[in-house]
């Protein structure tokens, strides 16, 4: 019930869906002075949600910062690749087609081919409602292997739904096998938080290595002060579907 919830949240809380709310609404009321009030609220809300310097500055403060390589100084025995970086519905399925967090892997193989990791263990099954056969881990590790890392040094964990999953599964994989401070946890900078915390709560505590990220070096330009811009709105969704995260796995105890 919790995975079915959090996904409808998800989409309740997209910027745009709430603007438009507020737009469609201004334009169905009769009375005037609620009408105005409506439209403005929704014009207010696009203007700051398309900022591009104002969600700049929050994603800034909220992203775990980068590592550069030559701060890594030591050998993990894993790096554990979280998933949530493959487009299923984009073609034929003879390939594996990645979204913008495809970071998450090259920079996994890069940590790997540097001898920064010894094996990379991709931790996700499906996490989508309308194709839960899709195993997003194997998509992952068909990926690693194109890109030469050898089948031996590859482990798949394709059970889990979502981020507290993929920390009980992955500790039960490796829980024996290898400790926490042997382990590096791979993911978006601004999903870097909830993954740590959820890790930590079963036990697992690790390093993180941060990729993706969705921010950019602070600008004072025209055009990042003042013209709207779409990617703005999806860097503030971006953020409000992981607040909604954290909040909602801090209320089911998974953090």
């Amino acid at each position: 019930m919790f995975f079915f919830l959090s996904k409808i949240l998800a989409y309740l809380i997209m910027p745009l869906l709430i603007i438009c709310g507020f737009l469609v609404a201004s334009a169905l009321v009769k009375n005037p002075s609620r009408k105005k009030r409506l439209f403005y609220i929704g014009l207010s809300l696009l203007l700051f949600a398309s900022n591009d310097f104002i969600v700049n500055e929050v994603v800034l403060l909220w992203e775990v910062p980068i590592t550069p390589m030559q701060d890594i100084r030591k050998t993990y025995a894993w790096g554990i690749v979280l998933t949530g970086v493959t487009k299923f519905d984009s073609g034929p399925r003879d390939r594996v087609f990645f979204n913008r967090g495809a970071d998450r892997v090259t920079h996994a193989v890069q940590l790997y081919k540097m001898g920064k990791i010894k094996k990379i263990l991709v931790t996700g099954g499906s996490g989508r409602l309308d194709t839960p056969e899709r195993k997003e881990a194997d998509e992952v590790a068909e990926a690693l292997l194109l890109m030469g890392v050898p089948a031996e040094d590859i482990v798949k964990e394709a059970i889990s739904r979502n981020t507290h999953e993929s920390a009980v599964e992955v500790k039960k994989i490796l829980q024996g096998n290898a400790t926490p401070a042997e382990c590096l946890l791979i993911t978006s900078a601004y999903h870097m938080r909830r993954s740590r915390a959820c890790y930590a709560k079963v036990g697992w505590s690790m390093d993180g290595f941060s990729v993706d990220f969705i921010s950019h070096r602070r600008r004072f330009s025209v055009d990042a002060l003042l013209f709207p811009k779409v990617e703005a709105i999806s860097n503030w969704q971006t953020l409000l579907k992981e607040w909604a995260g954290m909040i909602t796995y801090k209320l089911a105890g998974y953090i």
